[in-house]
């Protein structure tokens, strides 16, 4: 393998020259560069770009941190960081931090000892603290879950406005009596969402009860189904469901079809983010549709912004809803 003291040799020039040229710098004259790039040619020389990025002091790598990896929510997100990160000059690794505190101190540790240029955090629990600390002397972006008043950059949408249109959906098409299956109320997402539907309601002097109210401990399938479960306990049913997520949504929708019911004419139900399942349903469910590869791009290139110095404003994303059959008389 061909050493940079080789190409130096051959060249008859100093290893620093022969740097120099590597890294693009103009001290050198165009007669010296051509007699290195000869050199590079002839021994067919590969630079290390390790060596180079330690050099400038630079990874050129992205982490991405994810609560879950099986949640189809983040496939597409992460497919436009990835995408958007590649035609920078960079690339990702991801990070499952499945919660965990120590997993993701190891994870702000590569940040901190520069393996890693930066973060792009999708994970609602994240410790705010640590990250707000981490964010004073690296690059840091927030991706859909952002922590208010943090100061560090954002891309999402407006969570309550969305749960608020797909609430006054409900209500336009004649439903007066809307459950909501929701996350837990420590996440952002869970308690804007809530606010949405609380809008919906009062606006049409609907009363809140909070028995239609039910917080799940995840947004698994099966606690979609647990859920609707507990609802469907009730003496008067309702006759519409508004899911903070989609899979939560298609769980309900299979303990539905379980108890011998039919979608939407016993009960409509509308879910959240237009995962790509959530048209492969029977029948296919009705969602708010968030711009997931759109929110991957802007994060990469912001954080990629960021790194090189730039300001970075917070960015919040037009969202859609997907009326299908789930609510379709």
């Amino acid at each position: 393998m061909t050493t940079i003291h080789q190409v130096a040799k051959q060249a008859g020039v100093s290893v620093a020259t022969v740097s120099r040229v590597l890294n693009g710098q103009n001290s050198v004259t165009a007669k010296t560069r051509i007699k290195v790039e000869d050199a590079i040619k002839k021994l067919n020389y590969e630079p290390s770009l390790l060596g180079r990025n330690l050099r400038n002091s630079e990874s050129r790598l992205l982490l991405v941190l994810i609560p879950n990896i099986s949640n189809p929510f983040y496939s597409e997100i992460i497919n436009g960081i990835e995408n958007t990160a590649i035609e920078l000059g960079y690339n990702i690794l991801l990070c499952e931090t499945d919660t965990n505190a120590e997993r993701e101190n190891i994870y702000f540790d590569l940040v901190r000892k520069k393996m890693a240029d930066g973060i792009i955090s999708m994970d609602p629990a994240v410790n705010t603290d640590s990250l707000i600390r981490l964010a004073e002397n690296h690059a840091i972006i927030q991706c859909s879950e952002y922590a208010v008043d943090s100061g560090i950059p954002y891309v999402t949408i407006d969570n309550a406005q969305a749960a608020y249109r797909a609430v006054k959906h409900l209500i336009k098409i004649g439903h007066q009596r809307i459950a909501l299956i929701n996350s837990d109320k420590k996440f952002l997402y869970a308690r804007q969402r809530q606010l949405g539907y609380q809008k919906a309601l009062e606006e049409n002097d609907m009363g809140l009860e909070d028995s239609l109210i039910v917080h799940t401990k995840g947004l698994d399938f099966s606690y979609g189904q647990q859920a609707m479960k507990k609802i469907l306990m009730q003496k008067e049913r309702p006759t519409a469901i508004f899911a903070v997520s989609d899979l939560l949504a298609i769980g309900a929708l299979k303990e539905i079809h379980n108890q011998g019911l039919r979608v939407p004419e016993d009960i409509a139900i509308i879910g959240f983010d237009k995962i790509a399942f959530s048209n492969m349903t029977h029948p296919t469910l009705t969602t708010i549709s968030q711009p997931m590869y759109e929110m991957g791009k802007a994060a990469a290139d912001m954080l990629v912004k960021k790194i090189q110095g730039e300001e970075v404003e917070s960015l919040i994303l037009e969202h859609e809803l997907v009326i299908r059959e789930s609510t379709l008389g």
